[in-house]
């Protein structure tokens, strides 16, 4: 791998400390130092970067991760200038090949450039999309994709030209089975596109050309040496392969431990040349990161005559760590012979990728293509999947994808049970952070009414997960629409759940907008069910009221009541009188409450 020289660029300025006395002097050069050791790191590439048109419109933020060829490209987050939509930036420091001679520099250039320029024009949901082409300046060149987390060479612990301290998200990264699943299929996928589709082959595929995006989708780049069939429109495409030359610097040439041994061994190849680099891919994903064969750069033609050996008399050995029922695919993608290999087509069809977690994660990738009949299906079935997926995979794949459909109303009813489901498994701060800006202007939504039904029976999680002043702002607000809803069935359930959640609400809200919601519920309503049901939830909400208050509000009330409900009437008097924070004072019971009384036991 290429090691990076360090830029002293930052070491060279002029300060004007340079006349002050000793003692500022000691101050400017202890911040200098300080800032010496902040600005290295960042030094070296925003120094290369600035003069690159892509800062015109485009912020570079932090050196994440590093893919493509060689690991040659520093990956950076990013921001748009203009919209503040979230980017990868892709910087490769000219710095790096410094000790080429001036045709081989060119040639590094050109074949990184034409690799870009390939990716730029392709477009499928499996390529990495390019946000914005390649720019060139003197220092660097550098393009913008998605958002993206690393590649799968970083996240199989190839570390090179990664930030230091090493960031410690990608040192913790474990593929779960079902993201290695779904992304081998999706780059199974990926190669169909580009064997079927547009006639190419790849010629560089292996992990550091696989990149996980932000939400962990694998996605296919590195064109550098991808080959188009010299005649598209028949049926049967043909490749032309280039002989390979030792005397190139690394860059100038694909990987060969990933390469099939036709392309050095007969310079022939096609698609099925790929499916052996697939091959050789599975088998690095299933070994921490290692190829079959570790291959000698300086006797290449030897190291693969040897290849050649070991591959016709595979030792099972060999494939030992690959999960058992994918082990004789790896082992027909890895044959001699290139015709025995799966083609991309059948192997995006083997048994092995028919896992509940990763039809799950494909289904959310092919949702845009559904209609509300088949997607409300699928939503109903989530819930039984959900338990069976990793936390990660669910709050970064399956969570943003559930959430983009709060803006067709049709669907929350279907989708917001299942985002609630995932908010149970959240820490306040993830909910706080993934979920509630996502659920805010959710909880407006008057229409279709099941919304406040699943809302309300999911009361307990919103109160205890949402900060207080959202609670005021966003879920009380929503709690005082059920009580003035149209539908009985709302405003029964509504006072059926207040007294499970009235602990939670703080004592103004519950005086000033709680309390004379319930009251004219049960005064405007003609359903006995509903006038009934704001009695009983007065009655239990009675202990989180103080004495005078229930004295002066809801004795009086009770009074006002146009029909008699003696039984619920009784409880509440009952409760005044028993409570020991409340009690009716003698005056107020001689003058108020018995004789409401007395007329309530000659009614019925």
């Amino acid at each position: 791998m290429i090691a990076t020289r360090k830029s002293n660029r930052h070491d060279v300025s002029f300060s004007p400390a340079a006349q002050l006395p000793g003692q500022a002097l000691n101050m400017e050069s202890m911040l200098n130092k300080l800032k010496s050791t902040v600005t290295k790191v960042t030094a070296d590439v925003t120094s290369a970067v600035m003069g690159n048109p892509v800062t015109r419109e485009f912020e570079v933020g932090r050196h994440i991760a590093s893919g493509g060829p060689g690991l040659c490209w520093r990956i950076y987050n990013g921001t748009k200038k203009s919209t503040k939509q979230e980017v990868a930036v892709f910087v490769f420091d000219k710095k790096m090949i410094d000790k080429y001679q001036k045709f081989e520099k060119d040639q590094i250039i050109d074949s990184l450039k034409k690799g870009v320029q390939q990716l730029t024009r392709l477009r499928h949901p499996r390529l990495l999309t390019v946000q914005h082409p390649l720019e060139e300046s003197r220092d660097c060149l550098a393009f913008c994709t998605e958002p993206v987390f690393a590649s799968l060479s970083n996240v199989l612990g190839q570390w090179e030209n990664l930030p230091s301290p090493m960031p410690t998200d990608i040192k913790e990264y474990k593929l779960f089975d079902v993201e290695t699943k779904y992304g081998l299929l999706q780059i199974s996928e990926g190669l169909s596109f580009l064997h079927s589709g547009v006639k190419m082959v790849h010629g560089n595929l292996c992990p550091e050309n696989i990149i996980l995006n932000k939400s962990g989708a694998w996605k296919i780049m590195g064109f550098d040496f991808s080959i188009s069939s010299t005649n598209p429109s028949d049926a049967e495409p043909k490749y032309t392969c280039k002989e390979w030359e030792p005397n190139l610097p690394p860059l100038s040439l694909p990987n060969p431990e990933y390469l099939a041994p036709e392309y050095i061994l007969s310079v022939s190849c096609d698609s099925a040349s790929d499916m052996y680099s697939l091959g050789v891919v599975m088998h690095a994903v299933f070994n921490e990161g290692k190829p079959v064969f570790q291959v000698n750069k300086h006797d290449i033609f030897k190291s693969f005559s040897r290849q050649l050996d070991q591959l016709s008399t595979m030792s099972p050995a060999l494939l030992n760590k690959i999960p058992e029922e994918v082990r004789e695919h790896v082992k027909m993608l890895l044959s001699v012979t290139p015709n025995v290999r799966p083609d991309a087509d059948q192997m995006t069809k083997i048994p092995f990728f028919d896992d509940v977690g990763a039809m799950t994660l494909q289904y959310f990738d092919s949702l845009f293509q559904r209609d509300n009949l088949q997607k409300s299906q699928f939503y109903k079935g989530l819930p039984k999947v959900l338990p069976k997926l990793p936390k990660r995979v669910v709050v970064y794949r399956i969570l943003p994808a559930l959430t983009s459909e709060f803006v067709n109303p049709d669907m929350v009813p279907f989708v917001l049970p299942n985002v609630l489901l995932i908010a149970e498994e959240c820490t306040k701060e993830e909910y706080v952070r993934l979920i509630l800006p996502d659920l805010t202007p959710v909880f407006k939504q008057q229409e279709p009414v099941q919304i406040l039904l699943i809302f309300l029976q999911k009361m307990d999680l919103l109160l205890t997960k949402t900060p207080a002043e959202d609670i005021k702002n966003s879920v009380l607000p929503m709690v005082y629409r059920a009580l003035e809803a149209p539908s009985v069935q709302i405003q029964e359930l509504c006072l059926n759940i207040i007294p499970t959640f009235a602990n939670l609400i703080d004592y103004p809200s519950m005086k000033n907008s709680l309390i004379p919601r319930v009251k004219s519920a049960c005064l405007q309503t003609s359903s006995l069910a509903v006038r009934v049901n704001s009695l009983v939830c007065l009655g239990k909400i009675l202990e989180y009221l103080d004495k005078w208050y229930v004295i002066d509000e809801i004795l009086p009330f009770l009074q006002q009541i146009p029909s008699r409900e003696p039984a619920v009437l009784m409880g509440i008097y009952k409760c005044t009188f028993s409570h020991k924070k409340l009690g009716i004072p003698k005056e107020h019971l001689a003058s108020k409450s018995l004789p409401h009384l007395v007329s309530l036991s000659i009614d019925n």
